[in-house]
């Protein structure tokens, strides 16, 4: 097995050479390269490929019991400072690396069929490929600066994605904002770096929990700046993981292609600040405010996805939404001490919530051949219903996916997000209330997406509902932020009609089918690793440091009540759902109209960005246009009247010198005169 741990490094590097590869190819030879696009994407996928069964086969090593294998070579040194680089296999990497690969793939195959038409297909595929190639990177880096690097490379492969189709404006600030608010946290990560490398003298996760603790216990350092500290790493994953407040870049993300949307919400960007709080643990559980921080920054989180994600309409956005709530429950579960728990839901949530985002995609493939490729109409779910008798196979995998992510047994998300909430109940029961409350919400919005996508009469050929969405205003950011106007532009084509063609969807090709059914087997089954009375995850992933004790004795009533609680209320919510959506026997509209500001703040999603924009945005220009007025009126004005004075000495100055020499000695003899007076007088 040691030979196989030596060329582990090949994970990342193989999805990086077919980037690179293809990259140089567009730059150097643009059209033949365009021309292979069958081959492109072929030669990305089988590097991807051959990282995946890698992947496989060092999880397998590790489940059988291979011991911790790190490779590091010494990277830089000066004085007693050794920046070491390399690598490092254990059980959290050696796992991530499967989830990362296995979606990354899937993704792949499903892209060929989704941008078939896309003149930048190709391109596409050499930023999925270098996308890929940072997370693992990042999974698999010893050490703290290792990870940032990585980190960094992530947030720039995030900026291209989303910023795809660049040359609608909807897309290029989607991007901007996405990289804005990320920098926003990384500055707070690297302050947070650099504060306990200064405490601890090492950027080894391990070697800085002890110090740290040392440090503290021994009165050497304040409690106080240790949290800091913590503190400020944890805002690198707040942003990266779209968690309270630096969330609002997640859900405009949505402008990138769908494939990219499946990928960043399921196993790269936002899985990427859940690793990081698991691979600091050491550092923040001996820290009690760090770890209190985190566990309600999470609970909220999840709480405030959920209660916008009620009256989103675009179906992308709404599944954006309840991306931040679940990735609220894994941060929650983190600052509780649940960490194989919150390991648990990533895994489970990145397989459903691919196949979730790959089956809206799927959605919107077919819905453009009635409505035309504009976001406006073919992601806007008021448009949509009894897609399932056009889509069956698409609407199997999104429903296999909702009953997943809303907790119905035996689906994996009933194991991981029950184990979270019971784990929360003995921890405080307050999160656990806020988890409950949230589980019922969950269950409502997704059944809510899926009878209006799926199920009653297909509404894609009203003219009245259609006329209405696209003379309404549209938003700052997101889907549908755009000009109507710039539909006719040739850019925004996309290699796609912008006039349907047909009156009903149809069902996607199978490049696109396959991936959704392959999903939807773990989406249904992988829970049943971490079913509580015989959890083989938890004892393959631990805490760093934990013991694992044997369980001789299951508390089945415990359990009966725990998970009754949470599928109750997620029955609760799927049959309020119903009767509003499939039986319309409560009318939506006339809640709406009875709670209209309760409305109004799920529906312009609690006023964050709207404020971020007055005080942030707005904020900036004011100040900017204040030091351009500073700028303007008073250096430009010294250095303007500095020139003005030596313009006007040296004209005056000019006509004193006209070569004369009487005229020269009559200006002596005056000065002479004057200087007799002045010293007379005195």
């Amino acid at each position: 097995m040691e030979p196989l741990y030596q060329y582990a490094w090949l994970i990342p590097v193989l999805p990086l050479v077919g980037a690179m590869v293809v990259g140089l190819g567009l730059i150097s030879f643009n059209q033949a390269t365009n021309r292979l696009r069958q081959a492109n994407a072929v030669f990305i996928i089988s590097l991807l490929g051959a990282s995946m069964v890698l992947s496989f086969a060092l999880l397998w090593s590790q489940i059988q019991g291979h011991p911790e294998y790190t490779q590091m070579i010494e990277w830089a040194a000066a004085g007693n400072f050794h920046l070491q680089m390399g690598y490092t296999l254990d059980h959290l990497s050696a796992l991530m690396c499967v989830i990362v690969t296995t979606v990354a793939f899937l993704v792949m195959v499903y892209t060929d069929g989704y941008m078939a038409h896309d003149p930048g297909y190709v391109r596409f595929y050499a930023y999925l490929s270098i996308f890929s190639a940072s997370m693992l990177g990042l999974v698999i880096s010893p050490n703290l600066v290792q990870v940032y690097i990585f980190w960094e490379l992530v947030g720039m492969c995030s900026y291209l994605l989303i910023g795809f189709w660049f040359d609608r404006k909807a897309a290029a600030d989607a991007c901007q904002k996405a990289f804005v608010t990320n920098r926003v946290g990384d500055f707070g990560l690297l302050l947070g770096m650099l504060g306990i490398y200064w405490a601890t003298g090492t950027f080894e996760f391990d070697l800085m929990g002890e110090r740290l603790e040392g440090l503290v216990s021994s009165g050497m350092i304040a409690p106080a700046l240790a949290a800091l500290f913590a503190v400020l790493v944890f805002l690198g994953p707040v942003a990266k993981s779209a968690q309270f407040p630096l969330h609002v870049w997640l859900p405009d993300a949505m402008e990138g292609p769908t494939p990219i949307s499946a990928l960043i919400h399921a196993a790269t960007m936002v899985a990427a600040g859940v690793f990081l709080v698991a691979r600091m643990y050491p550092v923040f559980e001996h820290i009690p405010v760090a770890m209190t921080t985190i566990a309600w920054t999470g609970a909220v989180t999840s709480f405030l996805g959920a209660t916008i994600a009620l009256t989103q309409n675009d179906i992308k956005k709404g599944l954006a939404y309840s991306t931040i709530s679940q990735l609220g429950y894994m941060v929650m579960a983190m600052g509780i001490g649940a960490y194989s728990a919150g390991l648990f839901h990533l895994m489970t949530h990145a397989y459903f919530k691919a196949m979730l985002f790959l089956c809206s995609g799927s959605v919107i493939h077919g819905m453009e051949g009635v409505v035309g490729h504009d976001p406006v109409l073919a992601q806007d779910m008021r448009l949509m219903g009894g897609l399932r008798k056009y889509m069956p196979l698409t609407s199997l995998a999104f429903l296999i996916g909702t009953l997943a992510i809303c907790g119905i047994p035996p689906f994996a998300g009933f194991w991981s997000k029950d184990e979270i909430l019971g784990l929360a109940f003995e921890a405080n029961a307050a999160l656990w209330l806020v988890g409950w409350l949230t589980a019922g919400l969950t269950a409502f919005y997704m059944f809510r997406m899926y009878f209006m996508t799926f199920e009653g009469e297909f509404r894609g050929n009203d003219m009245d509902i259609r006329t209405e969405l696209s003379m309404a205003a549209a938003p700052v950011f997101g889907p549908g932020a755009m000009d109507v106007k710039e539909l006719d532009h040739e850019a925004d084509d996309h290699g796609h009609d912008d006039h349907g063609h047909s009156d009903s969807p149809h069902e996607s090709p199978l490049t696109m089918t396959l991936p959704l059914l392959i999903l939807a087997i773990p989406s249904t089954v992988i829970g049943l690793l971490g079913k509580p009375w015989e959890n083989s995850f938890e004892g393959f992933i631990y805490a760093p440091g934990e013991v694992i004790e044997e369980v001789s004795h299951f508390d089945w009533t415990e359990f009966g009540i725990m998970a009754g609680n949470s599928v109750g209320i997620a029955l609760i919510g799927i049959t309020v759902a119903s009767l509003m959506y499939l039986q319309h026997k409560i009318d939506p509209k006339a809640i709406a109209d009875k709670f209209p500001a309760l409305y109004q703040f799920s529906l312009n999603k609690w006023y964050f960005d709207d404020v971020y924009y007055n005080v942030f945005v707005m904020g900036c220009r004011r100040l900017a246009r204040q030091i351009m007025e500073v700028d303007y009126r008073v250096i430009d004005g010294a250095v303007n009247l500095t020139g003005l004075a030596t313009l006007v000495s040296g004209e005056g100055l000019k006509y004193l010198e006209n070569g004369r020499a009487q005229f020269y000695a009559l200006i002596v003899f005056g000065a002479v005169l004057g200087f007799v007076i002045v010293f007379s007088v005195v």
